[in-house]
């Protein structure tokens, strides 16, 4: 049985041959495809600077001390996410303070923030979850209104646009994240894009050691971090660059054929699209119905496995993490919008070259294992 993977990227020969290039020409890194690449995805964002880094966590991380948040601040952010979201925060020790999410979008609520504003609130991070772009003009307005920095974790947003405006356009910096499994891929890397010139030299300053220039002398005058991206990533991230447009219409086109082969199964909640948005497709990722339990969903995750089709949770709440939950003193029952999504997500296989006989074989045994849901209705 020929097993369907949860993800894998689409390198072409294209690709090859430009990391190839690269590595022919021995100069690996902190060389000419670093700035040529943070100027090219400046350009495509709509940012005037971007600085490349090794990880969409060390983009976040970066922006956090960039943007001068520092240690006994708030900052208010989702619970359903990737943890970086937040662990960018605890680095800094700021306290990030969860606003539960939409049930159609899954991104922060707007309307629940100015609830859970306190004085030292100093900025607001969302997320844009699976690709979807958050509410920017309400967050935006809070932020305003409030005196708030506003932080974009676009990193699974890569492509998508919100009202005219590509994801990553509206805070006062961005990050977005290039692991495999994205819309694009340098293999490891993310990038800070921001229109600050101030922030922007500071995070180049800060991803290499602290590092900076005074007439011929190299100086450090506060501790950095080791967070360069290569130049041979950055090759891949050019070819790839190049390719985008490519890449985001196949993936729309799997997200199509899953909304309609999936069309027929009552017991799904098929992904939302709010219409001033367009999607630049992360994963696709369903929901069972509210009247199913988490130990349904898991039960049909390990059929589907059993199978052959890869498939995971996407995402445990933050505020369940052990660690989370032991500092900020949460527990279930806190956020129930982003409890009950995560009780009944998941992710099923998505990329670019994913067949429409794949997708038929997926929904064939999704059907199949909601059957025998239906027949042990106690999980």
């Amino acid at each position: 049985m020929k097993v369907i993977p949860l993800s894998r990227p689409d390198i072409t020969a294209f690709d090859k041959r430009k990391v190839l290039q690269n590595l022919n020409s021995l100069r690996l890194s902190r060389g000419p495809l670093v700035d040529e690449f943070e100027a090219r995805v400046a350009d495509f964002v709509g940012r005037r600077y971007a600085v490349a880094v090794n990880s969409g966590t060390s983009a976040l991380h970066l922006i956090v001390k960039a943007l001068g948040l520092k240690k006994g601040d708030e900052v208010i952010t989702t619970p359903f996410s990737f943890i970086a979201s937040t662990n960018c925060l605890y680095y800094e020790g700021i306290k990030p303070v969860f606003v539960d999410i939409r049930p159609d979008t899954l991104n922060i609520d707007p309307d629940k923030i100015v609830k859970a504003l306190s004085p030292r609130t100093k900025a607001i991070l969302a997320v844009d979850i699976f690709g979807h772009p958050a509410d920017w003009d309400a967050l935006t307005s809070i932020a305003r209104q409030y005196g708030l920095r506003l932080i974009e974790d676009s990193c699974e947003a890569f492509g998508s646009v919100y009202k005219g405006r590509k994801a990553g356009s509206f805070g006062d910096a961005a990050a977005f994240a290039f692991y495999p499994n994205k819309q694009m891929t340098t293999a490891e890397g993310g990038v800070v894009v921001t229109d600050l010139k101030a922030v922007a030299d500071r995070g180049r300053c800060l991803r290499n050691q602290g590092h900076r220039k005074e007439g011929q002398r190299t100086v450090y005058r506060e501790i950095g971090y080791s967070y360069r991206l290569s130049d041979i990533h950055c090759a891949l991230g050019l070819s790839q660059l190049e390719q985008i447009s490519r890449f985001m219409a196949r993936r729309a086109r799997v997200a199509a054929m899953y909304q309609n082969a999936l069309s027929s199964l009552t017991e799904f909640e098929l992904p939302y699209i709010a219409p001033e948005v367009t999607v630049s497709w992360f994963v696709y990722a369903p929901r069972l119905k509210k009247k199913y339990r988490r130990s349904q969903r898991d039960k049909l995750l390990l059929e589907l496995s059993k199978n052959g089709i890869e498939c995971n949770v996407y995402f445990e709440p933050i505020h369940m993490q052990p660690f989370y939950k032991k500092w900020l003193k949460t527990g279930r029952g806190d956020f129930p919008v982003t409890e009950s999504a995560a009780d009944r997500i998941l992710a099923l296989p998505f990329h670019n070259r994913l067949s429409a006989d794949e997708v038929k074989r997926i929904a064939r045994q999704l059907k199949k294992s909601i059957i025998q849901l239906k027949h042990n209705p106690r999980g």
